[in-house]
């Protein structure tokens, strides 16, 4: 085993990253919003050892990244919500990672962080949260509680070029900024033994281990303490997606991970750059790059998969992240040569659920293993732990 071996996780979302996945041969339409669905698919990840699966979800129907959604008839127009699809997967899974997507526009931080230090439980210390931002009128209007302006077609000309973002668009990432800080706060707001079940004493907690954080912010006002104990893992793992120079800013403050896009054909040498300039405090960012994935399979290579969908849905296959088609071997060359850049591991987006997650499993982790640059077996313990973070957290509020 290489002294420092690959980090390997999965984006899941509905029958797979492309359009019209839910029309390839093996998919399972019929099974998309069954239990049973999502459980064959984290078993699968489990078999192949991998770090986690992040699960999709937004507060708008899939469809276009911009603009309202449209009413085309031949895609999945609809999601569940990856909370609880991860509660759900918590107790038939032991080792890997479940990360829901939870928007910070919409929603509280007291409850956001219930429901994951709940997750981490039920888990056993296996949960993680990739927070997200909700920029679009849409979800706003399923709320009416405020406006949110999208950014006109210029202005996201004017984004891809420099990186900069409208001020309306800095406001979201400045409450997000907060909306963390509260759900991080309030993870800390019970000490690890602040639980002490003493039935002779008739005490069941000590409350001067209880805290509150008082947080005053523009958009947040919260005392605390949380109502569920400290999760298991202390602070189970943030993560977020980041494609620009203002993300990497979000991404350094508040998450522990965050996933990133390069191209294949520049590879991840400037973005470790402008992620490694933002301003960190404390344990390194982890940074994961993102692949959309077509792999070969013993019925057709990734490229004629990857052509097969074009066709059905009359239009080029496009992503904000780079995509691969071909062998798992030709996979594992790319993916050794941008850990040896600098990257601390990947997140693989299948492009087909149920065809590139099993050869993601079956193909690509072998490849990695014959090279000795993967785990040929699963350690004991947290997420954190498993991704090379800080196992043991310390509380802010916790006196000596």
């Amino acid at each position: 085993m290489a002294t420092n071996p690959l980090h390997l996780g999965v984006a899941l979302d509905g029958a797979g990253w492309h359009p019209a996945a839910w029309r390839a041969p093996n998919s399972r339409p019929t099974e998309l919003f069954g239990a049973r669905y999502w459980t064959d698919l984290v078993a699968t990840a489990e078999r192949g050892l991998l770090d986690f699966v992040t699960i999709e979800d937004s507060l708008r129907v899939p469809g276009p990244l911009r603009g309202r959604a449209d009413d085309a008839l031949d895609q999945v127009r609809a999601r569940l919500d990856a909370h609880l699809i991860a509660a759900r997967l918590a107790p038939i899974t032991r080792h890997l990672g479940l990360i829901p997507t939870v928007t910070t526009t919409h929603t509280e931080p007291f409850h956001v962080s219930t429901a994951l230090a709940t997750l981490d439980y039920t888990s056993g210390g296996r949960a993680g949260w990739q927070a997200r931002i909700s920029p679009s009128a849409e979800e706003a209007g399923h709320f009416g509680r405020r406006e949110i302006i999208e950014p006109t077609p210029e202005e996201y000309a004017e984004i891809r070029a420099t990186g900069v973002l409208p001020e309306r668009a800095e406001a979201l990432f400045a409450e997000a900024t907060d909306f963390v800080e509260v759900v991080r706060r309030l993870w800390d707001s019970w000490e690890d033994d602040a639980e002490i079940r003493e039935v002779a004493t008739r005490r069941f907690i000590d409350r001067d281990k209880l805290h509150y954080i008082d947080f005053e912010g523009p958009s947040f006002s919260v005392r605390g303490p949380s109502i569920t104990p400290r999760p298991p893992q202390g602070q189970p793992v943030v993560t977020t997606l980041a494609h620009t120079p203002r993300v990497y800013e979000f991404a350094a403050t508040a998450a522990d991970l965050v996933f990133v896009t390069p191209t294949r054909e520049a590879g991840p040498a400037e973005i470790l750059r402008q992620v490694a300039s933002a301003n960190r405090v404390g344990e390194p960012l982890r940074v994961y790059a993102d692949l959309v994935v077509f792999l070969d399979t013993d019925a057709a290579t990734g490229a004629h998969r990857l052509d097969r969908l074009n066709a059905l849905s009359t239009t080029e296959f496009t992503s904000d992240a780079a995509v691969f088609a071909g062998s798992a071997e030709e996979l594992a060359d790319l993916l050794a040569d941008w850990s040896a850049q600098g990257v601390d591991g990947f997140r693989l987006r299948p492009g087909v659920a149920v065809d590139d997650l099993t050869a993601i499993s079956d193909r690509l982790v072998p490849a990695l293993q014959r090279r000795g640059l993967f785990r040929t077996a699963y350690p004991e313990g947290s997420l954190r732990a498993l991704l090379g973070l800080s196992s043991t957290v310390p509380n802010r509020y916790a006196t000596v």
